[in-house]
């Protein structure tokens, strides 16, 4: 019987910027399950969001390739989509390749009907040529025993043997569209899928700098087995053919713990947790340990009365033109911080370590840091210096619910140019925060509380907050960066002040 295989292979797409992993979150579909294009396959989150990834096929789920919650590199394959209805149903032809050697429609970076070009949550048309990936000298058991036509046995492998059966095609990854002979066996979706896995799956043989061979285990276990600090050269595998399985890195740390008592534990009863350093948290701790060793910081502190600017705010809340949205304190520092900065753009700049420039933006996207339950994350607003209050008022409230709902897309979280950081929300009263990546200054807003303050040459009871502004001092020296704190102070205190911005 002559066939052409339909089962597909999708890759984890780079969703962010230049990101390089990400952790599958759910799956949102099963095996057997049949898939439309675009529709969502499983969620994702990535250092910087949480995406669901859309289908590029219509077809049948053949196989997941990995498990909800691990850790899975850019570009490695994740599940495989038969889009052909299986092995009883009609074979599906395969795409034409593109004059220009990209792929055809239907696969990543294609062209899809009607001359768009085909892609995914962060993708763009491919720049570069498509290139296969170099074919392995040798074979994997799994491999040999499924007997998968057109597999490159090479110089370790049995030769397939003569046969005057008809012809069947095989797509797996480095033989895609090579019409061999092999018996006139049939293979089935499910044994053509193993054999995709296995030529998934890294090599087994001596690596460069290492006197053993490699330890046999999935990628998804080696990732495992990574993130516990277990190394897998010292198990030996329990599963079939010597493969390292998840059970034999959990009795590995089981037998450690036992072993080698904590360093350090946590309360009268023992315990203690390990928590993998990943996703948005590792993000965070790689910007900030850049930013702290990279940009030379300054921290200035201002103490302010803001009690007028609280009166105005249960007016304005009042007014119909802000019905509907949120009057908050963090509204009038944004927009105290907006006029200071039309005022003093040197602020609103980055510092170019390349091309030893300084980059003046001409529009502000003002980052609120933002906590959720993935971590904190600053989403920001886009050319926030053209929005009237109102607006403002608007663009603060519908940040912070996307955020909390961890719907904040990638997109929205670049390009930043300054950053408030409300800390007030917390209780806290100040702070020095640590600067954005690529930004110069950054605003703590620390909490409002009636304090006892001279006013008028008399001790009352007002409305005080304290302000910290952070900067980079390649950028911004001491006297700019005063007079730029000085002037959102002035407003808070005064909004009528504004007036003359």
């Amino acid at each position: 019987m002559t066939q052409t295989s339909a089962l597909r292979q999708f890759k984890l797409p780079d969703v962010g910027e230049g990101l390089t992993e990400g952790e599958i979150l759910q799956w949102l579909v099963e095996v057997g399950d049949t898939v439309t294009v675009n529709q969502a396959l499983c969620e994702v989150e990535t250092a910087k969001a949480a995406v669901e990834l859309p289908s590029p096929w219509a077809g049948t789920v053949v196989e997941l390739l990995f498990e909800a919650g691990t850790m899975v590199d850019v570009g490695t394959p994740i599940i495989t989509i038969d889009t052909g209805g299986g092995s009883g149903g009609a074979p599906s032809p395969e795409p034409e390749p593109a004059e220009d050697g990209e792929p055809a429609a239907g696969l990543i970076g294609g062209t899809a009907p009607g001359g768009r070009t085909a892609v995914l949550v962060g993708y763009g048309p491919r720049t570069t040529e498509a290139r296969r990936r170099p074919r392995r000298s040798g074979t994997s058991a799994a491999t040999r025993a499924t007997a998968l036509p057109g597999a490159d046995y090479g110089s370790g492998g049995p030769p397939l043997p003569a046969d005057d059966g008809p012809p069947l095609l095989a797509t797996a990854p480095d033989m895609r569209s090579k019409p061999v002979r092999h018996g006139g066996l049939e293979v089935g979706r499910q044994a053509e899928a193993a054999a995709l896995r296995e030529d998934a799956a890294p090599a087994r043989g001596v690596a460069p700098g290492r006197r053993g061979p490699r330890p046999l285990a999935k990628p998804p276990v080696r990732k495992y087995a990574k993130d516990l600090g277990v190394d897998l050269s010292a198990l030996t595998g329990t599963g079939t053919g010597g493969c390292i399985t998840r059970a034999d890195v959990d009795a590995a740390v089981a037998g450690a713990e036992t072993a080698v008592p904590a360093p350090v534990e946590a309360g009268p009863g023992g315990g203690g947790e390990r928590i993998p350093v990943k996703g948005v948290r590792k993000a965070t701790a790689a910007a900030m340990v850049a930013s702290a060793f990279t940009a030379p910081h300054v921290t200035e502190f201002l103490t302010v009365d803001v009690t007028r600017m609280m009166k105005l705010r249960d007016r304005l809340a009042a007014r119909p033109e802000f019905a509907g949205v949120k009057v908050s304190p963090l509204l009038f520092v944004a927009k105290a911080l907006l006029l200071a900065a039309r005022r003093h753009p040197m602020v609103n700049s980055s510092w170019d370590e390349a091309a030893q420039e300084i980059v003046v933006h001409g529009q502000v996207t003002l980052g609120i840091a933002a906590a959720t339950p993935r971590g904190l994350i600053v989403p920001n607003i886009k050319d926030a210096g053209r929005l009237a209050l109102p607006e403002l008022a608007a663009a603060l409230g519908d940040l912070t619910e996307t955020a909390r709902g961890g719907r904040t897309a990638p997109a929205d979280m670049a390009g930043g140019t300054i950053t408030i950081t409300n800390v007030g929300v917390f209780g806290v009263d100040t702070g020095t925060p640590i600067l954005n990546p690529g930004e110069s200054a950054i605003l703590a807003f620390g909490a409002v509380r009636e304090m006892p303050w001279v006013h008028k040459g008399r001790i009352r009871v007002r409305q005080v907050t304290q302000l910290a502004l952070s900067f980079d001092h390649r950028v911004v020296d001491g006297e700019l960066g005063s007079r730029f704190l000085a002037d959102v102070g002035a407003v808070l205190h005064d909004p009528g002040s504004a007036l003359a911005y």
